[in-house]
């Protein structure tokens, strides 16, 4: 397992991560697979367009507003105010993603990138990458 760390610097915010993820995998002689695991209960990692930064930022406005911070919340443990529209928005994603790999590389489209989707930010975060055989 290899562990990629990170710093977020907004609440909401999607980082491209895939080039970390590749060089996680990149010594992993005949794998087949990479499992990108987000050890964290307001975070989670997805798939998506890395090609136009514009996406994610999209992605991140549409999260906050389907899960919406003024909303009538029970968990209130954070001094700075609820963090459950975190935790939803963390479970409307993935704590993991499952990638193909192809001759030691990752198998994503022409224009899909790995994302770590922060909503509990700004952190220190980690990510672990494990290759399957």
């Amino acid at each position: 397992m290899q562990e990629i760390r990170l710093k977020t610097e907004r609440r909401t915010q999607l980082v491209d991560i895939t080039k970390q993820v590749q060089k996680a995998v990149t010594s992993a002689n005949g794998a087949v697979a990479a499992l990108v695991y987000v050890p964290h209960t307001t975070a989670g990692v997805t798939i998506n367009e890395g090609a136009d930064p514009a996406v994610a930022q999209d992605l991140e406005a549409a999260l906050e507003k389907v899960v919406d911070d003024r909303w009538d919340w029970k968990h209130v443990e954070d001094p700075d105010g609820p963090n459950a529209p975190s935790h939803i928005r963390a479970s409307l994603m993935s704590p993991q993603i499952l990638v193909p790999l192809s001759e030691g590389q990752l198998a994503l489209g022409t224009y899909q990138g790995i994302f770590f989707c922060e909503f509990d930010g700004p952190r220190e975060r980690k990510v672990y990458v494990t290759a399957l055989s």
